[in-house]
Protein backbone atom coordinates (compact mmCIF):
# COMPACT_ATOMS: atom_id res chain seq x y z
CA UNK A 1 0.00 0.00 0.00
CA UNK A 2 1.41 3.92 -1.02
CA UNK A 3 1.98 5.97 1.81
CA UNK A 4 -0.03 8.84 2.10
CA UNK A 5 2.51 11.90 1.58
CA UNK A 6 2.15 14.80 3.50
CA UNK A 7 3.61 18.54 3.94
CA UNK A 8 2.90 19.71 7.26
CA UNK A 9 2.60 23.83 7.53
CA UNK A 10 2.47 25.72 10.26
CA UNK A 11 4.70 28.28 11.93
CA UNK A 12 5.68 27.01 15.57
CA UNK A 13 8.09 24.29 15.41
CA UNK A 14 6.91 22.29 18.51
CA UNK A 15 3.49 21.96 16.44
CA UNK A 16 5.34 20.55 13.05
CA UNK A 17 7.75 18.45 15.37
CA UNK A 18 4.75 16.82 17.24
CA UNK A 19 2.37 16.43 13.75
CA UNK A 20 5.66 14.91 12.47
CA UNK A 21 6.44 12.14 14.95
CA UNK A 22 2.93 11.24 15.09
CA UNK A 23 2.58 10.57 11.15
CA UNK A 24 5.53 9.34 10.96
CA UNK A 25 5.34 6.45 13.63
CA UNK A 26 2.44 5.14 11.22
CA UNK A 27 3.58 3.18 8.04
CA UNK A 28 0.55 4.46 6.22
CA UNK A 29 2.08 7.94 6.20
CA UNK A 30 5.14 9.80 5.09
CA UNK A 31 6.07 13.14 5.94
CA UNK A 32 7.84 14.70 2.87
CA UNK A 33 7.86 17.95 4.27
CA UNK A 34 7.62 20.79 6.22
CA UNK A 35 6.63 24.62 6.30
CA UNK A 36 6.72 27.46 8.57
CA UNK A 37 4.39 30.07 6.54
CA UNK A 38 2.35 30.11 3.69
CA UNK A 39 4.88 31.06 0.87
CA UNK A 40 7.08 28.52 1.76
CA UNK A 41 3.70 25.93 1.77
CA UNK A 42 3.07 27.21 -1.65
CA UNK A 43 6.70 26.97 -2.73
CA UNK A 44 6.90 22.98 -1.11
CA UNK A 45 3.62 22.32 -2.53
CA UNK A 46 4.71 22.72 -6.29
CA UNK A 47 7.82 21.13 -5.63
CA UNK A 48 6.56 17.78 -3.86
CA UNK A 49 3.12 17.84 -4.66
CA UNK A 50 2.17 15.96 -1.53
CA UNK A 51 -1.16 13.52 -1.17
CA UNK A 52 -2.71 15.97 1.52
CA UNK A 53 -1.12 19.48 3.03
CA UNK A 54 -1.78 19.80 7.05
CA UNK A 55 -2.20 23.60 7.02
CA UNK A 56 -2.15 26.21 9.91
CA UNK A 57 -4.22 29.63 9.48
CA UNK A 58 -2.78 32.27 11.39
CA UNK A 59 1.09 32.30 10.39
CA UNK A 60 2.84 35.36 10.23
CA UNK A 61 3.94 36.72 6.68
CA UNK A 62 1.49 34.43 4.09
CA UNK A 63 -1.28 33.69 6.09
CA UNK A 64 -3.39 29.82 5.77
CA UNK A 65 -6.55 31.09 3.29
CA UNK A 66 -3.59 32.68 1.30
CA UNK A 67 -1.64 29.86 1.03
CA UNK A 68 -4.74 27.77 -0.06
CA UNK A 69 -5.58 30.42 -2.62
CA UNK A 70 -2.09 30.42 -4.04
CA UNK A 71 -2.31 26.13 -4.30
CA UNK A 72 -5.51 26.45 -6.45
CA UNK A 73 -4.22 29.23 -8.12
CA UNK A 74 -1.30 27.08 -9.54
CA UNK A 75 -3.34 24.05 -9.50
CA UNK A 76 -1.78 21.98 -7.79
CA UNK A 77 -3.42 18.66 -6.79
CA UNK A 78 -2.86 18.17 -3.05
CA UNK A 79 -5.60 18.32 -0.94
CA UNK A 80 -4.72 20.86 2.03
CA UNK A 81 -6.73 19.60 5.55
CA UNK A 82 -7.01 23.12 7.37
CA UNK A 83 -5.26 22.17 11.53
CA UNK A 84 -6.21 25.09 13.38
CA UNK A 85 -7.05 26.18 17.37
CA UNK A 86 -9.32 28.77 15.60
CA UNK A 87 -13.57 27.90 14.52
CA UNK A 88 -14.67 31.66 14.46
CA UNK A 89 -16.58 32.35 11.76
CA UNK A 90 -13.63 34.76 10.38
CA UNK A 91 -11.20 31.71 10.16
CA UNK A 92 -13.83 29.18 8.67
CA UNK A 93 -15.52 30.44 6.30
CA UNK A 94 -11.90 32.22 3.87
CA UNK A 95 -10.64 28.74 4.03
CA UNK A 96 -13.82 26.56 3.04
CA UNK A 97 -13.96 29.53 0.30
CA UNK A 98 -10.48 29.30 -0.71
CA UNK A 99 -10.66 25.76 -1.48
CA UNK A 100 -9.55 23.71 1.38
CA UNK A 101 -10.98 20.38 1.67
CA UNK A 102 -11.81 19.88 5.53
CA UNK A 103 -10.94 21.48 8.94
CA UNK A 104 -9.89 20.11 12.04
CA UNK A 105 -9.00 22.02 15.55
CA UNK A 106 -5.70 21.01 16.86
CA UNK A 107 -7.62 19.25 19.90
CA UNK A 108 -8.67 16.49 17.71
CA UNK A 109 -8.00 13.19 18.63
CA UNK A 110 -4.96 11.52 16.82
CA UNK A 111 -7.56 8.87 15.67
CA UNK A 112 -10.23 11.45 14.59
CA UNK A 113 -7.13 13.34 12.50
CA UNK A 114 -5.72 10.09 10.75
CA UNK A 115 -9.22 9.65 9.43
CA UNK A 116 -9.16 13.22 8.14
CA UNK A 117 -6.18 12.99 6.54
CA UNK A 118 -7.22 9.52 4.82
CA UNK A 119 -10.49 10.93 3.86
CA UNK A 120 -8.92 13.92 2.56
CA UNK A 121 -6.46 12.40 0.56
CA UNK A 122 -9.62 10.65 -1.29
CA UNK A 123 -11.65 14.03 -2.24
CA UNK A 124 -13.59 14.17 0.89
CA UNK A 125 -14.29 16.75 3.19
CA UNK A 126 -14.52 16.59 6.69
CA UNK A 127 -15.35 19.13 9.26
CA UNK A 128 -14.64 19.36 12.45
CA UNK A 129 -18.49 19.13 14.86
CA UNK A 130 -18.06 22.54 16.24
CA UNK A 131 -17.44 24.43 12.90
CA UNK A 132 -20.39 22.25 11.35
CA UNK A 133 -22.64 23.53 14.03
CA UNK A 134 -21.21 26.95 13.63
CA UNK A 135 -21.13 26.97 9.79
CA UNK A 136 -25.08 25.00 10.33
CA UNK A 137 -26.46 28.28 12.58
CA UNK A 138 -24.38 30.89 10.07
CA UNK A 139 -26.65 28.89 6.85
CA UNK A 140 -30.06 28.66 8.79
CA UNK A 141 -29.57 32.28 9.83
CA UNK A 142 -29.20 33.29 6.13
CA UNK A 143 -32.01 30.50 4.84
CA UNK A 144 -33.88 27.56 5.54
CA UNK A 145 -32.37 24.14 5.58
CA UNK A 146 -33.66 23.18 2.22
CA UNK A 147 -31.12 22.20 0.08
CA UNK A 148 -30.80 24.07 -3.32
CA UNK A 149 -31.50 22.26 -7.26
CA UNK A 150 -27.21 22.59 -7.20
CA UNK A 151 -26.43 21.11 -3.42
CA UNK A 152 -28.83 18.58 -4.65
CA UNK A 153 -27.19 17.77 -7.85
CA UNK A 154 -24.08 17.74 -6.44
CA UNK A 155 -25.15 15.12 -3.37
CA UNK A 156 -26.74 13.42 -5.98
CA UNK A 157 -23.35 12.77 -7.96
CA UNK A 158 -21.48 12.03 -4.28
CA UNK A 159 -24.35 9.23 -4.01
CA UNK A 160 -23.16 7.72 -6.76
CA UNK A 161 -19.83 7.36 -5.76
CA UNK A 162 -18.33 10.53 -7.58
CA UNK A 163 -15.41 12.37 -5.85
CA UNK A 164 -15.54 16.19 -5.88
CA UNK A 165 -13.22 16.28 -8.63
CA UNK A 166 -15.60 14.17 -10.70
CA UNK A 167 -18.83 15.61 -9.70
CA UNK A 168 -16.83 19.00 -10.76
CA UNK A 169 -16.65 17.54 -14.21
CA UNK A 170 -19.86 16.51 -14.62
CA UNK A 171 -21.10 19.99 -13.26
CA UNK A 172 -18.86 21.98 -15.18
CA UNK A 173 -18.18 23.58 -12.47
CA UNK A 174 -14.81 24.13 -10.19
CA UNK A 175 -13.81 21.37 -7.48
CA UNK A 176 -13.54 24.54 -4.97
CA UNK A 177 -17.11 25.24 -5.92
CA UNK A 178 -18.16 21.62 -5.37
CA UNK A 179 -16.65 21.80 -1.73
CA UNK A 180 -18.24 25.07 -1.19
CA UNK A 181 -21.44 23.28 -1.88
CA UNK A 182 -20.60 20.46 0.52
CA UNK A 183 -19.92 22.57 3.28
CA UNK A 184 -23.28 24.03 2.74
CA UNK A 185 -24.96 20.21 2.44
CA UNK A 186 -23.04 19.25 5.75
CA UNK A 187 -24.32 22.74 7.62
CA UNK A 188 -28.63 22.48 6.50
CA UNK A 189 -28.34 18.86 7.16
CA UNK A 190 -26.36 19.22 10.31
CA UNK A 191 -23.52 16.17 10.06
CA UNK A 192 -20.17 16.65 9.60
CA UNK A 193 -19.08 14.20 6.28
CA UNK A 194 -20.40 12.71 3.22
CA UNK A 195 -21.36 9.49 3.82
CA UNK A 196 -24.02 11.35 7.03
CA UNK A 197 -25.08 13.57 4.23
CA UNK A 198 -25.94 11.56 1.67
CA UNK A 199 -27.63 9.05 4.43
CA UNK A 200 -29.48 11.74 5.98
CA UNK A 201 -30.69 12.65 2.40
CA UNK A 202 -32.24 9.46 1.72
CA UNK A 203 -33.82 8.93 5.18
CA UNK A 204 -35.40 12.81 4.22
CA UNK A 205 -36.32 11.81 0.77
CA UNK A 206 -34.49 14.04 -0.72
CA UNK A 207 -33.13 11.85 -3.13
CA UNK A 208 -34.56 9.01 -4.83
CA UNK A 209 -33.78 5.72 -3.37
CA UNK A 210 -33.80 3.81 -6.50
CA UNK A 211 -30.70 5.33 -8.38
CA UNK A 212 -31.34 3.98 -11.87
CA UNK A 213 -28.79 1.83 -13.62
Amino acid sequence: MTAIRLLIVDDHPVVRDGLRGMFSGDPEFEVVGEAADGAEAIELAERLVPDVILMDLRMTGVNGAAAIRGIADRQIPSRVLVLTTFDSDSDVVPAIEAGATGYLLKDSPRDELFRAVRAASRGESVLASSVATRLMSQLRGQASDTLSDRELEVLSLIAQGETNRGAAARLFISEATVKTHLVHIYAKLDVNDRAAAVATAFERGLLPTSRGS
